[in-house]
């Protein structure tokens, strides 16, 4: 399992708009992989390898480069940054965080806080107050001279390191570079398998703040049959009722039937769910009562495809404690593999 490549795409950093540096790691990366590969006017990579025939079916893989983070859309008199959020996050993970700011001329670490007093001059009102996002500032360390150094846009990520603790990876933006590692792992393990389709694996862009970059994508293909790879949750922690629990790490890959923004096809669930058995790939079907993924935004572009998700799920999302089993990583690298190869 190629994890040094997992590593480097999660440490790289890329928010809603901003996924330029993570797209230029993809492109050096499938080198070789694909017969065309270009970038589209939203920022997304439509990578395509030809089919045999006149009319070969035409799968889409979706793999979201985003990872939730913020825009600097503020900076006080004493050099004090605030942030607009692009992405879901809840303001009680964000407390004393170290962040990277990005710039065009280069990136700046400092570290993030809300706005009040500290523990001991709180009063015990204080400490049950949980800060809004917008009471959040981002500290520097160089006072007025960020006005010479960091502009209104420039983009903020956590800064955190790519772990592994026992058969589990760590690491912020899981969410979703996990599936462009498994979009480039997935071609080179296909080889020269699966030439009876047409396949896109297109890498979006904005799919954090509504599928935007997989909805354009998506009209541009005109799938048949589009998978939306993805994480999901892992709620299989203590405090969180079993019926919530959506996935439980261990058991495999998970096969997506539904979440808010989509309903996945019947017939592709079966036969997924089929050929995973067969197999001996270990899955569990997964839903979403809220949230949604990119898988999405192929089944509703232009006259609509049959859509499925392919997920991992991972605990603690949208954290910077990301964590998933690779058992379950390999079983969704396995099936995708296998049902590429089908055609």
């Amino acid at each position: 399992m190629n994890l040094d490549l997992l590593k480097t795409l999660c440490e790289t950093p890329g928010v809603p708009g901003n996924e330029h540096r993570v797209r230029d790691l993809i492109t050096a990366e499938i080198d070789g992989l694909f017969d065309e590969v270009k970038t589209d006017a939203m920022g997304s990579l439509l990578c395509k390898r030809s089919g045999a025939g006149e009319n070969p079916t035409k799968i889409m893989l979706l793999c979201h480069m985003d990872e939730i983070g913020f825009l600097v859309s503020h900076i006080s008199k004493d050099g004090y940054l605030y942030l607009n959020p692009v992405g879901g996050f809840d303001p009680r993970n964000l407390f004393s965080r170290r962040v990277r700011v990005c710039t065009d001329d280069g990136d700046y670490l400092g570290v993030m806080n809300p706005g009040g007093k500290p523990v001991h001059i709180a009063s015990p009102e204080d400490r049950k107050k949980v800060p809004e996002l917008g009471d959040f500032f981002v500290d520097l360390g160089m006072g007025k001279k960020a006005h010479d150094v960091i502009k209104v846009g420039d983009f903020v990520v956590m800064e955190e390191p790519f772990i592994e603790i026992g058969d589990k990876i760590v690491s912020k933006a899981l969410d979703n570079r996990i599936a462009c590692w498994l979009g480039i792992e997935a071609m080179r393990a296909l080889g020269d398998k699966g030439r009876g389709a047409e396949l896109h694996v297109v890498f979006t862009c904005q799919e954090e703040v509504g599928l935007r970059g997989g909805k354009t994508a998506a009209f541009a293909v005109q799938p048949d049959i589009g998978i939306g790879v993805d994480t999901t949750l892992a709620c299989d922690t203590p405090g969180i009722p079993e019926k919530d629990a959506t996935t439980t790490q261990g058991q495999g890959f998970g096969l997506h039937v539904r979440d808010s923004s989509f309903i996945a096809d019947r017939g592709l669930v079966k036969d997924i769910e089929a050929l995973a058995i067969a197999k001996g790939i270990p899955f569990q079907r997964t839903m979403l009562a809220a949230g949604g993924q990119d898988g999405a935004a192929a089944q509703q572009a232009a006259a609509g495809a049959r859509a499925v998700g392919i997920v991992v799920g991972t605990r603690y999302i949208h954290t910077v404690t990301e964590m998933i089993e690779k058992g379950d990583l390999q079983a969704a690298l396995d099936i995708l593999v296998a049902y590429l190869s089908e055609f």
